[in-house]
């Protein structure tokens, strides 16, 4: 096995160790597999003041420059693939070619954005003679980015290659469960020649962390995903100082399937799909409204897939589901389960913890789940499935709409029709259709309602790192 690496703060150019440690924990067996650095105000303040000086050198940095750098960071993290990949299957227990992927996801991020930002362009505004009006845009200047656990190498890459790529500098603290995919972008940066101060990263307790940056007057950016409520949270303080907010929260996806699809096909996709991270995305298909033609086939379908899926060690190849990231998962996923099956689910595999050791919990599908069912309100982020029949693509829309996340929501069916139903109807900010694949690199990404505000990806991603500057020039002196 892979031996898990020292987790170190970057702080200016320098790695340094504090004085207080956390333990990071392997979530298949519960094993310490080592230390989190926590840092203090001491070290904050260190790092607001080497982004500040970062930023002044890597605004001024030209951008097909600041590409150049991005790529080749992003192709020591592609030769550190297995490294990288071994020491996310271990603190979060995804399973190792779950894990491959993802490095690569993070790297492509990169190099799209490396491309992106050498094509922030302004415009001219046709105006009178004498007089030019033109809009350019500018970096915004110090980000203080805050990323989850549930993907540890590509969700700190996404944020890091928006501001690398837009002339920012930018303090990272990813999640104190999952700090090794981070710490690895970062070595590679330091490898490829990044100036000192442009890149730093902070770890430890998120309130202090999050409470301390925010309120300086050196951040001129927040960057955050992870759940709803945190993000009303930071939402709310960066709200006192005026500071500007990227959000990207919870969603609860609904899969609508209508009744000209093969319903076996389909089923065994989405239960494939429904299990990836053991559930813990933020764009899981989970809420399963199927047309009453198909729902029995359907709901077989994928019952069987779901109880066919590989439940064990996150480094073994053959395994496609590993733990849930912690322990305090277990009992919020049998929460769900108890209050469904109480107000008259059917439970029809599944539906509890896996074993005796680790943080494993079952691929569970539950069916016919009334409306005030609480996994019916909130997202499990774990490995559970409802399926509800409908009677038809309106219905579907209705129920899909009905609670207060819109980040991802998908839809299968043949017909243009169809198609062009759920797209004026669908309250989401990312649909996709005869796909569960929901955010590419090329591709903006974030939610409405409570899923977020603002866009990760393509060349709306960057325009959240800048601000727009309005040039009136007069040629004539006054």
């Amino acid at each position: 096995m892979n031996e898990y690496q020292k987790i170190q703060l970057y702080i200016g150019g320098h790695w340094r160790v504090p004085k207080e440690h956390l333990p990071i924990l392997n979530p298949a067996d519960g094993a310490q597999i080592g230390l989190l650095p926590v840092a203090d105000q001491g070290d904050l303040d260190d790092a607001l003041t080497a982004a500040q000086q970062g930023f002044e050198v890597w605004r001024q940095t030209a951008p097909v420059e600041r590409s150049r750098i991005m790529l080749r960071a992003a192709q020591l993290l592609r030769d550190r693939q297995e490294q990288i990949a071994q020491s996310i299957a271990m603190e979060l227990g995804k399973p190792i070619g779950q894990a491959r992927l993802e490095v690569i996801r993070g790297c492509e991020f990169f190099e799209w954005d490396a491309g992106e930002g050498q094509r922030l362009y302004g415009r001219v505004i046709p105006s009178a003679p004498g007089v030019r009006y033109m809009v350019i845009r500018q970096p915004i200047g110090t980000v203080a980015a805050f990323s989850p656990w549930n993907f540890p190498m590509s969700q700190p890459a996404r944020k890091i290659a928006g501001a690398l790529a837009s002339g920012c500098s930018i303090i990272l603290k990813p999640a104190e469960e999952t700090p090794a995919g981070a710490f690895h972008i970062v070595k590679a940066f330091e490898d490829a020649g990044l100036p000192p101060g442009v890149l730093n990263l902070v770890f430890g307790r998120p309130t202090e962390i999050s409470s301390y940056l925010i309120a300086k007057n050196q951040t001129r950016l927040v960057a955050f995903t992870g759940s709803t409520a945190v993000g009303r949270h930071l939402t709310t303080l960066a709200a006192q100082h005026m500071t500007p907010v990227l959000m990207e929260l919870g969603g609860h996806a609904p899969v609508i399937v209508c009744d000209d699809v093969d319903p076996h096909k389909t089923a065994a996709t989405s239960a494939v799909r429904k299990m990836r991270n053991a559930g813990q995305v933020c764009t899981s298909p989970t809420r399963f409204f199927v047309h009453k033609n198909l729902y029995q086939p359907f709901t077989e379908s994928f019952t069987a897939r779901a109880k066919a899926t590989k439940v064990g060690n996150p480094l073994d190849i053959e395994t496609e589901m590993g733990p849930v990231a912690h322990e305090g998962r277990l009992d919020a996923l049998q929460k769900f389960v108890d209050d469904a099956v109480q107000r008259g689910a059917r439970l029809l595999t599944g539906g509890s913890r896996k074993g005796g050791r680790g943080f494993f919990f079952e691929p569970t599908v539950l069916s016919e789940v009334p409306d005030d069912a609480l996994i019916l309100r909130e997202e499990p982020f774990g490995p559970i499935a409802v399926i509800n029949p409908i009677a038809n693509l309106q219905e579907g829309i209705e129920k899909a709409n009905s609670v207060e996340y819109g980040l991802a929501a998908y839809g299968f069916t043949h017909s243009v029709a169809n198609v062009n139903q759920m797209i004026d109807g669908v309250e989401a900010g990312n649909l996709s259709i005869n796909t569960l694949e929901a955010s590419l690199p090329e591709t903006p990404f974030g939610g409405v309602k409570s899923s977020g505000y603002g866009r990760e990806g393509g060349d709306e991603g960057l325009h959240h790192y800048t601000v727009v500057k309005n040039i009136s020039h007069s040629v004539n002196v006054i």
